[in-house]
């Protein structure tokens, strides 16, 4: 078995262990290709959408919709969220609405998390709690969820959105759009 195979096979192991727990399995950038090569070979890539939750008003939240952007320029068909269209708390119930019942739903997200988490995703087979860091209210969303980590928790998250590092977003962004590029190449 290849080394690519050797990982994928451990990822899954992990993945039905973790599962039962709804547990979220928190991996660097490279990890995220094994977690899209799962997805994609469960699901065709024509019944797979992508929600890209965020807003293009704030740095740290932007990571939705810079996603969004970075997916639809490398020709993945369905997109929800992007910087000219960000799916948003006030637009996210109608967009989803949108969204084919038989197809897969893939949400992606930013997030706070502990300091040390910084820079990482937390990967899961179940759907995300949009603006939870923020104390929100919004619906789940999606059959399998991303959530990367853009900065560390504290007592005024709006604020510690607002100044988090456009470039370390946009690298964080880049990194899940090259995942999935990657992962449909072995489909």
């Amino acid at each position: 078995m290849c080394k690519g195979g050797k990982r994928l096979a451990v990822y899954k192991r992990e993945l039905v262990r973790h599962q039962s727990r709804e547990a979220r399995q928190n991996v660097q950038g490279e990890d995220l290709v094994l977690f899209f090569k799962h997805i994609y070979q469960l699901h065709s890539p024509d019944e797979i959408t992508f929600v890209c939750i965020g807003t293009d008003r704030s740095t740290g939240d932007a990571l939705g919709p810079l996603t969004g952007s970075l997916l639809q320029e490398a020709g993945v068909n369905h997109v929800v969220g992007t910087l000219a269209s960000p799916c948003d708390a006030d637009t996210l119930e109608k967009r989803l609405a949108l969204v084919p019942s038989h197809h897969a739903i893939i949400a992606i997200d930013a997030c706070l998390g502990p300091k040390q988490a910084t820079g990482t995703y937390y990967l899961a087979e179940h759907p995300l709690l949009p603006a939870k860091s923020v104390g929100g209210k919004l619906p789940p969303v999606g059959h399998y969820s991303v959530a990367a980590v853009v900065n560390a928790n504290g007592p005024r998250p709006y604020s510690i959105l607002q100044m988090t590092s456009l470039h370390f977003v946009m690298g964080m962004s880049r990194t899940i759009a090259e995942a999935v590029a990657e992962a449909v190449k072995y489909r």
